[in-house]
């Protein structure tokens, strides 16, 4: 096994130990996300019950809350269009790389002929 395979697998175990052991560990814990412990610091800071200072354009536009599958849509769709961008980004960056080292390629396959 080449030590490039043996790093893949030793950081995919990493992964996995570092997202598992927390679940295990802290048992009963409740795991909230920041808007939840933001609004709770104010609260507590201010003394008085979090008021937010305005309501999100959707949730104003159809009278309510937004339901969970329509939140985990746009969610997925504000992921694939990061992932789009970063896997363009990096694309542009080999085939500059592969254009830059073409012409170095080709000089030294002439010579060796």
């Amino acid at each position: 096994m080449t030590t490039t395979k043996k790093t893949v697998i030793g950081l995919l175990i990493l992964v996995v130990l570092i997202a598992a052991v927390p679940l295990f560990m802290l048992q009963g814990a409740e795991f909230g996300g920041s808007d939840d412990a933001g609004s709770a610091v104010v609260s507590e800071i201010t003394g008085t019950e979090y008021v937010p200072w305005f309501t999100p354009v959707l949730e104003t536009a159809i009278n309510g809350e937004l339901p969970g599958e329509i939140e985990s849509l746009f969610f997925c769709v504000q992921t694939g269009i990061g992932v789009g961008i970063i896997a363009f980004v990096m694309g542009r960056f080999v085939e500059r790389k592969k254009k830059e080292d073409g012409p170095k390629n080709q000089k030294n396959q002439k010579k060796v002929k």
